[in-house]
Formats: structure tokens, C-alpha cells, sequence
């Protein structure tokens, strides 16, 4: 147990809030985005800096205090209390871009929204998700599936160099070509291998942009899901799309039409000149009168406009599973468990395609399985029983996989395995034995430390 006597040591060593219970300030530095996961540590500490991130990391393996990582806590699992130590990153934010070289630098606390901005005025883009406020790191470091991920594979393909500090104090700077076991762990092997403090990655150019969405009512839901995975099998790798079906609670301020009712969104982020997309979005747009059409060229800043993610804190379970396929007969499983009629509460079930450059190795390999998952499917819910049973219900069309970074909630600690292959896991297994034999950092989708073969 940290003492508070502890906790004035640590805090003489730095000049960054070192918070206890009851502090100013803890509650702000300890709550994450998603509610549904309350970290209650001994000590929080705000760090500014690597150094100071070396310093916490060192007070933590001196102790033997497990740390926990959290920048926006988006992607919560296991939370840290009792014996634990917090290091938040968010006041590490602060980005820079090489225009020439079209590579991004990022701290650990920076959110999408900053780089996407950044880049933007260079006429250039990250491979970001659907929310704005996603912090860059934890979504790189889980594999990152993108907006533009058909025509690019994922974000953790893109990363150049990382910054980390590792459970014995050192700030390592893992490339291909130093420290390359650890390169390749990092990207996709989530925050079980250290704190990564900064992070550099490609930039692709984005000289137009097309997206939005097609609102269906949910008694359409089956002609619009079928509709749209067919139409799938033929478009370029410049489209990609997904279909959610939401049901939204009837509260301000999700927008009245979607409030309390079954509505199917088909989501569209398209790389191209708009008169092509508008020729590839035609046949879904005949499938069936729309509620609201938002489809159209826009500049890649209000890529937040497609999937319109909560911008306000709320408790949510995430599950997920990657498909190998969604055929007539898998699509009319999806439909009974999460369809018209169907007993599901999740307030958003979708299905993401897949394909293209994620199918495809990238140029330097790391710990990103699901080059072959067809599609992938996610649910969000509010907390309660029985979060997984849509996905648990379509178990016999999965590769056997889920997505770590759509697994959120306490239930979701120890199912870090699923998000591999064997021979993936047995490798990432080994390189945690060496680099964390403690097993220092634990408040996560854990991979415990274990020798090759073990």
C-alpha cells in the first residue's frame, strides 16, 4: 500500500500535481471518458513531461506500485486502485508537423482533433478514427482502425519512432531500427509495455474529401443491411464505410429524429473527387427513402461529422469481434439478434468494412492481427448484464478475434488474448517477460509476461 508519506516523497521529486484522495484536482485527473470504469489510485500524478514520466514509472518499480496509463480514458478495463499509481499524460499535448517528410510528432496526452487540425493546413491527414476527442497514443497502440484505413491499412502501419519509458525508468526511442522488438510490440500491443511519452507516424495527403451518412428507419434495417454488403463487395479501396444501428436514448442532445427508436446509419468517408462518390453512394441511396442525407464534400476537419461520437462523458460496455464474412445467412443473424423486433438494448451495433490495405502486410511488421477479418463488427451498451450477446451471438462467422480497442469495461482486463493469434500472443508474452518482468503495468488489456512456448 502507497503511504502518504510515500506520496510526499514522489511529490518532492517533481514539479507536476501529485494528487491523494481529496486533493484539488483528483477527481478531474482520475475520471476518464468512459464512466464505466472509476479509478480510486492512492496516487495520481499530472505529468508535464518525459522526465517526469521517468520519475513516476521509477517511484512505481521501486515500490513495486502497479501504474496505470490514462490520457483521455476512452478505452477503460481494469481500474486501478488500492495499491496503484496513476499517470495521466493529458497535459503532454503538444504536436508538430513535418510537412515535407509528411510525418506527425505527438505527446502522449494529444487527441485526434489536434493533429487532424494541424495537418489539415498542409492539405495532409493522420489515420484517425471516427472521434475527435480519441486520444492519439492508446489508438495507434491498439492498431488504430481508420476512417481512411482501405486505402492505407491501420494507423500502427504508420508509426515511424516511439518514445517510451519502460518498468525500469529508461526512455527508450524504439524505431525499426533500434530497439526493434519493442517497435514492433508497441504497435498493437497496447499499454503493456511501458509509457509512451511521444509518437511519430505518416501523414497521407487528402486533397478532397467526401463523407456523412444515410439515416434509414429501423423497420428498413434489413433491406439497407443487405443492400449495403453487397455493395460493398465492388467498391474501391478509396471508400470506406460501416453500418450502425442506433438506438438512441430519447435525452438532449442527441438530434430529436434519432431519439428512442431503431435508426440504420450508413456511414461513408470517401478519398476522391465528389462527382466519383456520389456515383458509388447512388445505389445505397436508392435501397430505400432516407430519414436525413448529410452525404457530401467536406474538408477533412469535420470528419467528426460522419460518425457523430459522443462529445460528453457517459459509462459504456464495448465488445467486439472481427468477421470473416457476411453473407446472406450471417446478415440475417445479425438481424435477429440486433434488428427490428429483436430483444437488443445496445445503443449502437455496426459493422465496419474491412479489406483493402488492412488485408495487407504493412512494410515493417508488428503485433496488428486481422488482416483477414472480412469486416468488424462492435457494440456499445450501458452497463449492465449480459454486454456481449450480440457479439457472442455471431461467434460461428468470427475469425476467432475481437479488436482491443472496441473492448471496453471491467469484464474486459483479461481478454487481451482474443485480440491475437497464438504465435502473436506466445511473442508479445515474451517481450513483456523482459521488459516488464513485474508485470508494472497491468491496468489494462493485460498480457502477462511469459517465456516463448510457455
Amino acid at each position: 500500500m502507497v503511504t502518504s508519506a510515500a506520496a510526499w516523497r514522489l511529490a518532492g521529486r517533481l514539479s507536476c500535481p501529485v494528487l491523494e484522495p481529496g486533493d484539488d484536482g483528483y477527481a478531474a485527473d482520475v475520471a476518464g471518458f468512459n464512466q464505466v470504469v472509476e479509478h480510486r489510485p492512492p496516487i495520481v500524478v499530472g505529468v508535464r513531461d518525459a522526465v517526469e514520466v521517468r520519475e513516476a514509472v521509477a517511484f512505481g518499480a521501486e515500490t513495486g506500485t502497479p501504474i496505470a496509463i490514462q490520457a483521455t480514458g476512452h478505452g477503460p478495463s481494469a481500474a486501478a486502485a488500492g495499491a496503484g499509481l496513476l499517470i495521466n499524460t493529458r497535459r503532454m499535448a503538444a504536436v508538430a508537423i513535418d510537412p515535407v517528410a509528411r510525418v506527425a510528432r505527438a505527446e502522449a496526452g494529444t487527441q485526434w482533433h489536434q493533429v487532424v487540425e494541424a495537418a489539415a493546413e498542409h492539405g495532409l491527414a493522420p489515420l484517425n478514427g471516427s472521434s475527435p476527442l480519441v486520444g492519439v497514443v492508446g489508438y495507434t497502440l491498439g492498431g488504430g482502425l481508420a476512417l481512411l484505413s482501405r486505402a492505407y491499412g491501420f494507423a500502427a502501419d504508420h508509426v515511424t519512432a516511439i518514445d517510451v519509458v519502460t518498468a525500469d525508468g529508461r526512455l527508450v526511442n524504439a524505431t525499426p531500427e533500434q530497439h526493434t522488438d519493442l517497435f514492433w510490440a508497441l504497435r498493437g500491443g497496447k499499454g503493456n509495455f511501458g509509457v509512451v511519452t511521444a509518437i511519430e507516424f505518416g501523414l497521407v495527403p487528402v486533397p478532397r474529401f467526401y463523407g456523412g451518412g444515410l439515416f434509414f428507419p429501423g423497420e428498413l434495417t434489413a433491406e439497407v443491411l443487405h443492400a449495403w454488403r453487397l455493395w460493398t463487395a465492388s467498391v474501391p479501396e478509396e471508400m470506406s464505410s460501416s453500418l450502425a444501428l442506433l438506438r438512441m436514448p430519447d435525452i438532449p442532445p442527441i438530434p430529436e429524429f434519432l431519439r428512442g427508436r431503431l435508426v440504420a446509419h450508413v456511414r461513408i468517408a470517401h478519398l476522391g473527387p465528389v462527382d466519383e462518390a456520389e456515383r458509388l453512394v447512388k445505389p445505397l441511396r436508392q435501397t430505400a427513402p432516407t430519414m436525413v442525407d448529410t452525404l457530401a464534400e467536406m474538408p477533412y476537419t469535420r470528419f467528426a461529422d460522419i460518425h457523430n461520437d459522443p462529445t460528453f462523458p457517459i459509462p459504456y460496455n464495448e465488445r467486439s469481434i472481427m468477421l470473416r464474412e457476411l453473407d446472406e445467412k450471417a446478415a440475417d443473424d445479425l438481424l435477429s439478434l440486433a434488428g427490428p423486433g429483436s430483444d437488443c438494448t445496445d445503443i449502437v451495433v455496426e459493422l465496419r468494412h474491412l479489406g483493402g490495405a488492412l488485408s495487407r502486410p504493412p512494410a515493417v511488421p508488428n503485433a496488428v492481427d486481422h488482416r483477414d477479418a472480412a469486416f468488424c463488427l462492435s457494440t456499445l451498451g450501458m452497463p449492465g448484464p449480459s454486454p456481449a450477446l450480440v457479439v457472442d451471438g455471431m461467434a460461428r462467422w468470427g475469425t476467432g478475434r475481437s479488436y482491443l480497442n472496441f473492448l471496453a469495461g471491467p469484464e474486459t482486463a483479461q481478454l487481451a488474448e482474443q485480440g491475437y493469434s497464438p504465435a502473436t500472443y506466445a511473442r508479445l508474452g515474451e517481450i513483456k517477460r523482459r521488459y516488464d518482468p513485474d508485470n508494472l503495468f497491468r491496468f489494462n488489456h493485460n498480457i502477462p509476461p511469459h517465456a516463448a512456448g510457455s
